[in-house]
C-alpha cells in the first residue's frame, strides 16, 4: 500500500491542515518532531500492567498524559483507551487547523466527517471487561460493554465529543487502515459530500492478553528488555520481531480553498494513493513484493507523477525479517535503479509498531520531512542486512545511535 495523491477532478486541490498526535515520542506536533529531529526512542517498559510474566516486556507507550483527562469522570469507565488516544489527537488537529467546534453552526457541523483508521480498536477494553466477568465481579463492567468493544463506534466518539454530523466512518484493514482512512477522506472532500475529514488512526494494544496473543505468533522481539531503546531495528541484519507500540496522529483533510479562507496551515498535499493485495497469507507476505510494488506504482500513476519525480518514502519498516527483506524487494521492483538514491527511513524504530496506526504515524513523518527540511532517521541500523541494501537513513551515520 503507498500514498501519494488522489486524482483531483476538482480544481481545489486536497490539502493537510491540522495535526495532533499522542505518541510514545510525545503528546504534540513539535515534541513528536522534536523527537525525530534528535533520533530519540519511545520504546520502554511496559507500565500499563506488570509483564514480567511475559518473555516480551516492552513497548511504545504513551505517556505524560491522562487521555482521560477531557473525559466527565461518569464516562472514563465507558471508553477505550484508543478512543480517548483519538479523542485528544482531534482536539489539537481542530485547534491546529483553526477550527472551533463551539463556534460552528449546524450547517457546519454537518459538512465535516469523521473517518479514520484503527486495527485492534478497543480490544484492550474489551479484555478489561472479560476480567471482571471471570473474576465474578460484573457489577464493575460497563454496561456499554458491547457498542465500547466494537471497532465501528471508535469514530463516533469523535463526532460526538465535537458534535460533528457528517459521515462517522472507521476503517480497519490492518497496517494499512489509518493510510486506506486518508484516502477515504480525500474522496470524500473532492466528491463534494463534506468539506472536512477529521481522519488519520489510532491503536492500543497494551493488554496481558493481546501481548500473549503476539508472543504466540513469535513475532515480537524478546531480546533487548534490557535496553528497549535498541529494540526496535528495521533493516538490520540483528533484527528478530517487532516491537508493539500505541498512540493517534490525527489529520484534518481539507480542500486548498476552505484552509485558506480560515488562515489555515497547509502542511502538505495529497497527492496520489494506491493499494493492493497479495491475496497469499492470513499473517505473511507474498516472497516477491510484486503487488506491494504495483500499490506504490498505482500512487505514482494516480498522481500524475513519476519514479523520479519521489525524493523520500516513509517505510513500514517492521523489524521482522520477512517485512523488511520484501519491503526492500518490492521498492527495487518499484524504482528499479533509482531505489538505491531515494532517502527512506522507519519511524517504527523510534515509535514501536502502533498497528493500524501505521500509516498515519509514517505520514507525521513525511509532513516533518517537508516542513522542517530534514529527513527523520531509522535508530538500531547497526548490523546492515546484505538483503537490506537501501538508504534507511540510519542514525550511525548522524552520530546519535542508540
Amino acid at each position: 500500500m503507498a500514498f501519494i495523491r488522489s486524482r483531483n477532478t476538482r480544481s481545489d486541490r486536497i490539502v493537510i491542515s491540522g495535526f495532533g498526535c499522542l505518541t510514545p515520542l510525545g503528546n504534540t506536533r513539535d515534541e513528536l518532531w522534536d523527537g525525530f529531529r534528535n533520533a530519540r526512542s519511545g520504546v520502554r517498559r511496559i507500565s500499563a500492567f506488570d509483564p514480567s510474566e511475559f518473555p516480551v516486556q516492552i513497548a511504545g507507550e504513551v505517556h505524560g498524559i491522562d487521555p482521560y483527562q477531557f473525559l466527565h469522570s461518569k464516562e472514563r469507565p465507558h471508553v477505550s483507551r484508543t478512543a480517548t488516544l483519538a479523542l485528544v489527537a482531534a482536539r489539537q488537529a481542530l485547534a491546529d487547523a483553526k477550527l472551533n467546534p463551539e463556534t460552528l453552526t449546524v450547517d457546519e457541523r454537518r459538512r465535516i466527517g469523521v473517518i479514520f483508521g484503527s486495527g485492534g480498536g478497543g480490544l484492550e477494553f474489551t479484555e478489561k471487561q472479560y476480567e471482571h466477568w471471570f473474576r465474578g465481579e460484573p457489577k464493575k463492567a460497563s454496561v456499554y460493554t458491547i457498542p465500547a468493544s466494537t471497532i465501528g463506534t471508535l469514530s463516533s466518539e469523535i463526532s460526538m465529543a465535537f458534535r460533528l454530523h457528517g459521515p462517522s466512518h472507521v476503517i480497519s484493514t490492518g497496517c494499512t487502515s489509518s493510510t486506506d482512512a486518508l484516502f477515504y477522506a480525500c474522496d470524500a472532500v473532492m466528491s463534494g459530500r463534506v468539506d472536512i475529514v477529521v481522519s488519520g488512526g489510532a491503536d492500543a494494544p497494551l493488554a496481558p492478553g493481546i501481548l500473549a496473543g503476539f508472543c504466540l505468533m513469535r513475532i515480537l522481539t524478546g531480546s533487548w528488555n534490557d535496553r528497549p531503546e535498541r529494540a526496535s531495528r528495521p533493516f538490520s541484519s540483528d533484527r528478530d520481531g517487532f516491537v508493539l507500540g500505541e498512540g493517534a496522529w490525527i489529520y484534518i483533510v481539507e480542500s486548498e480553498r476552505s484552509a485558506k479562507a480560515r488562515g489555515a496551515r497547509i502542511y502538505a498535499e495529497i497527492l496520489g494513493y494506491g493499494s493492493t493485495c497479495d491475496a497469499h497469507h492470513r499473517v505473511r507476505l507474498d516472497e516477491s513484493g510484486v503487488e506491494s510494488a504495483r500499490a506504490m506504482e498505482l500512487a505514482i500513476e494516480d498522481a500524475g507523477l513519476v519514479r523520479g519525480d519521489i525524493d523520500y518514502v516513509s517505510l513500514h519498516g517492521t523489524s521482522t525479517e520477512l517485512n523488511d527483506r520484501i519491503e526492500t524487494r518490492a521498492l527495487k521492483l518499484c524504482f528499479g535503479e533509482q531505489a538505491p538514491r531515494i532517502p527512506m527511513s522507519a519511524t517504527k524504530s523510534m515509535v514501536g509498531h502502533p498497528q493500524g496506526a501505521s500509516g498515519a504515524a509514517g505520514v507525521s513523518a513525511i509532513l516533518f520531512a517537508m516542513n522542517e527540511g530534514l529527513v527523520p532517521p531509522t535508530l538500531n541500523l547497526e548490523l546492515p542486512d546484505p538483503q537490506c541494501d537501501l538508504d534507511y537513513v540510519s542514525a550511525l551515520v548522524l552520530g546519535q545511535a542508540g
